[in-house]
């Protein structure tokens, strides 16, 4: 239970970590205040120390920055102020707006209708921010703590908050999330990976050539380069471009290319297959001293779905899923086989949600035969850790 004196949030959460065996919880809190809802999977790699801790500690974060302005979330109609007092009440200047501005560049200024004094803010933006402030303040702590704790490896976050008539879904990392709407499907996240990711990490390796220890190239070809091809004309492509060109082969462009691969095999430095997450402070190329955590960002994409501005039936549902789902499986699969399933449930059954992420699990696991794990079409089942949230988008059901 759950509770401060402050004008609060009260929260309900469910969390998984891959590599862990945290179980889902929920915390009962009173019905005062403004309720949120918490779901998030956190898959671990090189570990389960950032995974843990990532799991235990990133709602209560956004809960108590969300706390810190209840009481500007309680009245969406009016921006939030610019600023705020010490106490945390609106700070109201007695000046007025540009009054720092000499009388005559003022009065100018103000008549130009193309000037603006300030921006207006949504609430929602504020809610975002917070959001994305905390995962950059989750990941600040896996590295404050890791050494105490012997926290290890990274992982990625997708999480999902129900707060005042919307879900924000923040994901950091390649799982995914999708909702399922009158059997329409309309994605909701992004993966982060070395492909759809390559311009900013080539743009961070051409700004700071010295992250890439002399041993990596940020520009991009199609292959490896061979020495006996110095001198010829070879397509290419940077930061810059998204399409090819071609240019003359220097000595240079023999390193190692930043991103190698391609596809689920794409890795940065030959390492690693993400490129946003937590943790991973310690993540160094294999055999040198070349740290990976700079192209990694632990900055998550918030997307924003207004989930009462929809009229939700029982079958309507947020997926959420680690990438071991969705490395066998299409949007449209999962989409087809949860409705399938809970079509063939009763709708009053309190079992059938959970029942649907467990039909989809065991769905894109397969059967276990000869050659391992199959799919019904002979394909290979998913061999990675598998993760699946199916919640209900109903209203009365989301807010029990």
């Amino acid at each position: 239970d759950k509770r401060i004196a402050r004008p609060h949030i009260h929260l309900t959460w469910t969390s998984c970590s891959l590599e862990s065996e945290i179980q889902p919880q929920t915390f009962a809190a009173d019905t005062t205040g403004i309720p949120m809802h918490f779901w998030g999977v956190f898959d671990g790699h090189a570990g389960s120390g950032a995974a843990l801790m990532a799991s235990k500690l990133l709602q209560l974060i956004i809960r108590d920055r969300l706390c810190d302005v209840a009481h500007l979330l309680e009245n969406q109609n009016n921006p939030p102020p610019i600023c705020l007092a010490k106490n945390g009440s609106p700070f109201q200047a007695e000046a007025k707006k540009g009054a720092c501005l000499d009388g005559e560049e003022q009065d100018g200024l103000l008549d130009e209708p193309r000037f603006h004094m300030e921006k207006d803010i949504s609430v929602e933006s504020l809610v975002m921010g917070i959001i994305e402030t905390a995962f950059r303040q989750m990941d600040d702590l896996i590295e404050k703590e890791k050494e105490s704790y012997s926290i290890s490896g990274g992982c990625c976050a997708l999480i999902v908050i129900h707060l005042l008539g919307k879900l924000y879904v923040a994901n950091a990392g390649d799982s995914r999330a999708i909702i399922v709407r009158n059997n329409e499907v309309i994605p909701v996240s992004n993966e982060f990976t070395p492909e759809s990711e390559r311009q900013r990490l080539q743009y961070l390796g051409f700004l700071k050539p010295e992250l890439l220890g002399n041993e990596f190239t940020h520009i991009e070809f199609p292959r490896r380069i061979q020495h006996s091809e110095l001198g010829k004309k070879m397509l290419f492509r940077d930061h810059t471009m998204t399409g090819w060109a071609y240019k003359t082969i220097v000595e240079d462009d023999l390193k190692f290319p930043l991103i190698y691969g391609e596809g689920k095999k794409a890795r940065v430095m030959a390492t690693i297959g993400v490129t946003r997450g937590l943790g991973d402070h310690d993540l160094k190329v294999y055999n040198s001293n070349i740290h990976i955590k700079p192209f990694l960002s632990c900055c998550p994409e918030v997307k924003v779905y207004k989930i009462s501005e929809h009229k939700h039936g029982s079958d309507d549902v947020l997926i959420m899923g680690s990438d071991g789902l969705w490395d066998v499986t299409t949007d449209r699969d999962v989409a087809d086989a949860v409705s399938t399933f809970l079509s063939s449930r009763e709708p009053n059954d309190p079992l059938r949600y959970t029942l649907a992420a467990q039909d989809l699990l065991m769905r894109s696991r397969g059967v276990l035969k000869e050659r391992g794990w199959r799919l019904p079409n002979e394909r290979l089942g998913s061999g990675d850790d598998i993760t699946v949230f199916v919640i209900p988008l109903a209203g009365a059901e989301l807010e029990t």
